[in-house]
This record gives structure tokens, sequence and C-alpha cells, in this order.
């Protein structure tokens, strides 16, 4: 009897969510896999320009069609650039990342001093204050220090904490084929390139391109309203 009741249960509730389940499994994991996605980010590699509680859209249509789940392509239409937000996957551990596109393949990448150089020529940087961090803690804040970078054209906010150690010189280093040099706008608090090598093309499926809403975590998940659907360069 029991048994019984068990089995119409179960068949009530199938007969009540089997629509939605279809929908989840033939709709929505396919999109997100290999169209469009969200992502909630838990750090603070990539700050200023991306702050923890952003939730970000994913063009994961920006260089090629997928199968869903999977890395295998079925049409590529183009490359990741310099300066792309990009989300791909760590080669060591194959966690989820967002970093920023510094080299593409066969270019020459070195750092000194936490000034890049690409192809034997430094970056240009120009002051930038705290104002291109709206919304970081006031304690990182006081301890770091804004730039904005131009690479390639292409000028966005990078900080640095002096207070902490990290890997301020490296290379010269030659992007192999096929591969790219990736960072995090937090150049002394990410875990990129400079420790996990390089990224493969195939480990990166899509290009992050803006905000959705924000909640701050250092102040009971406040919404961040002014960062409420803003572009992300």
């Amino acid at each position: 009897m029991k048994r019984h009741k068990a089995v119409q249960f179960i068949h009530r509730i199938w007969k009540e969510w089997w629509k939605t389940a279809a929908i989840i499994v033939f709709v929505i994991i396919p999109l997100k896999s290999s169209i469009a996605d969200w992502n909630w980010v838990p750090s603070g590699s990539m700050n200023p320009t991306i702050l923890e509680g952003d939730l970000i859209y994913v063009d994961k249509l920006a260089y090629d069609l997928r199968f869903p789940l999977t890395f295998n392509r079925i049409a590529e239409w183009s490359r990741p650039q310099r300066g792309d937000i990009v989300v791909c996957f760590s080669p060591d551990d194959r966690t989820r990342l967002v970093k920023r596109v510094i080299g593409l393949p066969g270019d020459t990448i070195e750092s000194r001093s936490n000034v890049l150089f690409i192809n034997g020529h430094p970056l240009n940087y120009t002051p930038n204050d705290a104002r291109c961090a709206e919304g970081l803690a006031s304690g990182l804040k006081k301890r770091a220090v804004f730039a904005t970078e131009n690479l390639d054209g292409y000028e966005h906010p990078v900080m640095s904490i002096p207070s902490l150690r990290a890997m301020r010189n490296f290379g010269p280093v030659t992007v192999p084929q096929g591969e790219y040099f990736v960072m995090g706008d937090n150049r002394d608090n990410s875990r990129d390139s400079r420790y996990f090598g390089f990224m493969e093309g195939k480990a990166i499926v899509g290009k992050a391109k803006a905000v959705i809403v924000s909640f701050d975590k250092t102040d009971k998940y406040q919404p961040r309203l002014e960062r409420f659907f803003a572009p992300l360069k």
C-alpha cells in the first residue's frame, strides 16, 4: 500500500513538473552552455573592473559556437583580442575564471615592477584615483594604487597592492600558437598566466560583456545600483 502511494506521488509530481524539467534540460542548459551565460563573481582578482558580488553577462557566441556542455566547436568566426575580458577554465584545476587577455599567440610578454611589456614595448600607464574603484571596500582603497593601462589602444583601470607579496616581475615568455596570456586587473592579487601558464584557446568559452546586477558582500549585500546593467571594458 505504501509503495503504491509512493508511486502515485511520484507520478503526480512528474505530471506537474515534466514540462519544467524538459525546458531546463533541452532549453536552459544548452542556452547557458553555448549561447549566453551569467556568473556570480566570488573573488577580487579583476578589481577594480569587476567586484565581488557582481553578476556578469557572458556572451558565449562572441568567438564561436560549441556543442552544449563540451569544448567542441561547431563553427568559429572570431578570436580573443587584447583587452577582452573572458571567461575561461584554469589549466591546472579547471576552475572557472574571469580574466583579461593580455598576450596573443606569438606575443612576447614581460613584466618589470608591474609594468607590462608586449613584444619589447612597455605599455603606457597614467595615474588614476579611487573614483575608478567605486564599490571597493574602503580599507582596500586605502591600500591600493590605481592606474589606467593602455593595452594596444584599449584603456582600462588596473590596481596594485604594495603591501602584498606578489609576482611583479616575470618573463619574457612567448605565447605559443593557439594559446593566450591572461591576467587579472588586480595585478597583485590574481592567480593567472603568471602562475598556471598559458590559456588554451579552447578553454576560453565566452566574453564578459556587462554587469547585470551587483550586491556588496561587505555591507549586508546592499545593492550597488550604479553597477546594474553597466558595460564592462
